[in-house]
């Protein structure tokens, strides 16, 4: 291949993964969802347009989403708990079902197709997405979060579907609390720091599904790419916390109309690479 093109191909990655990160930092602090809704879809166009190949491109999106929101998820838990608004009884609860979740999905993706990864996403993003827009009032399964056994599977479960949709379990966490009373402000607080218990086990199960892999991209380690990693992860830290400003400073329905759409945008953008 024509060096020049390389060249040219790789700033042109460069520019789209930099756009990436400013906008997955803001929507981390906004959503609390860490960012990987938007890295994985751009990063898996953007290495099929290098020509890499289908069999790992989803892979690599997935495992580099995880290691590039691990520092976002961590300041914007960290802003979100200086406001109070982070429910840390569910932190606790969850800081062994969530990360056995997460184990799980890791050696999961490994025999999962990229096809089927994509699946995987558009589905959920999608049941969620209308859950959100058209949310009502009455729609709730009980007034408080459960306790016990129903709640340590629920975190497991949330940390096995974020995995293999390359989120910090935002959309999943979200969802859990909201449905049972909670705050929109506190949902999408705790949910920051959910993300941390899933993104540090993803990115070390996605390291390890993915050694030895062949047709990966330049400075990969396993299915986490280091160029991604590099460019992303800075830009998404500085806009975290404008985030987290601009997220108390909206209407809960705002939040949860907002999410929403995000959600189906990207649940629409994978099912089309289906076809």
């Amino acid at each position: 291949m024509d060096p020049s093109i390389v060249f040219s191909d790789l700033v042109t990655l460069a520019l789209a993964l930099a756009v990436t990160g400013l906008i997955a930092g803001l929507l981390a602090g906004i959503f609390g969802i860490g960012g990987g809704g938007v890295i994985v879809p751009v990063m898996y166009q953007a290495l099929g347009i290098l020509g890499f190949s289908p069999a790992v491109t989803m892979h690599v999106a997935l495992g580099s989403a995880l290691a590039i929101i691990v520092p976002t998820s961590i300041r914007s838990f960290r802003a979100h708990r200086a406001r109070g608004a982070v429910d840390m009884a569910i932190i606790r609860s969850w800081l062994i079902p969530v990360p056995v979740g997460v184990a799980l999905a890791s050696f999961v993706a490994a025999y999962v197709s990229g096809a089927g990864l994509r699946a995987i996403f558009a589905a959920i993003a999608f049941i969620v997405a209308l859950r959100l827009i058209f949310n009502r009032e009455s729609w709730r399964l009980g007034t408080e979060v459960p306790h016990g056994p129903v709640r340590a599977f629920v975190g497991g479960a949330i940390g096995f579907l974020s995995t293999l949709m390359g989120i910090g379990g935002g959309v999943m966490s979200n969802t859990f609390m909201t449905i049972y009373g909670r705050p929109i402000h506190q949902a999408v607080a705790t949910a920051a720091g959910v993300g941390i218990l899933i993104a540090i086990p993803g990115t070390l199960g996605y390291i390890a599904a993915g050694w030895g892999a062949e047709g990966l991209p330049p400075f990969s380690l396993g299915y986490v790419n280091l160029l991604g990693v590099a460019i992303v992860m800075p830009l998404s830290l500085l806009m975290a916390p404008l985030g987290v400003r601009i997220a108390h400073a909206m209407t809960k329905r705002q939040l949860e109309t907002g999410f929403g759409v995000f959600l189906l945008l990207m649940s629409a953008r994978f099912a089309y690479s289906l076809l």
